[in-house]
């Protein structure tokens, strides 16, 4: 899969906005320390933005900027030869992976949070979908000669829980990252965005308490009981 196939099966802007709420929610119960958690997710990231994002801790990573002109996705993987680190693209940027990025998201290509020390944008494949838009769009990369790479352009591998919602899925997951059996009725619960309970929290992660995650719930812009 490339990321013309990750575009197809992505969902609405609002459905990705809070399924990776309900990501971050889960990751912040699972893991208190913040360097352990694989995704996270900023209701404030601006006055009008909001990010999702996922690091792997092995340098993969992707950001998406939600906004009220729609949303824009980077995804870098490290290992991808479309990395602007490989042999393939010589420090730069594959070609066509920016292309055709509108202007209401253009201001992303200069945001220093996806670029290096050498103004390289640090991106391997890029999405795109105003409000208005009823797809996901792609620059026109023009991948080399890959036979046999199931995923050269990492999107589908760092993607996989916005391809694939299902609680069965992020549970499966989060047993074999986490190392530790997660419960299946409890990631329901969340992804659907349910307001937490005590009981609820330490069926998931029994040493943490349900005021221990104040702070998380309100940078992610969780539910409360009281909203």
């Amino acid at each position: 899969m490339t990321v013309y196939d990750v575009a197809r099966a992505l969902p609405g802007i609002e459905e990705l906005r809070d399924h990776s709420r309900g990501l971050a929610m889960l990751d912040a119960v699972l893991s208190p320390a913040w360097e352990g958690r694989y995704y996270s997710f900023d209701a404030h990231w601006s006055g009008t933005e909001q990010l999702a994002s996922m690091k792997d801790g092995q340098g993969g990573e992707y950001t998406i900027v939600l906004s009220p002109a729609g949303a824009f996705a980077r995804v870098f993987d490290h290992e991808s030869p479309l990395s602007p680190y490989g042999p393939l693209a010589d420090g730069a940027t594959w070609p066509g992976v920016l292309d055709g990025v509108p202007d209401a998201f253009r201001e992303y290509l200069t945001e220093p949070a996806f670029l290096d020390e050498d103004d390289v944008h640090v991106t391997t494949a890029c999405l795109w979908r105003e409000a208005a838009d009823t797809a996901w769009h792609t620059g026109p990369v023009a991948f080399p000669d890959l036979d046999g790479h199931p995923d050269p352009d990492g999107s589908h591998g760092l993607l996989r829980l916005l391809l694939d919602r299902t609680p069965e899925a992020y549970a499966a997951w989060a047993s074999e990252y986490y190392e530790t059996p997660v419960d299946l009725d409890a990631v329901r619960h969340v992804l659907a965005l349910r307001p937490l309970t005590r009981e609820l929290v330490s069926v998931l992660h029994p040493g943490v308490d349900l005021a221990d995650l104040a702070e998380d719930v309100t940078e992610i812009g969780y539910p409360t009981a009281a909203a």
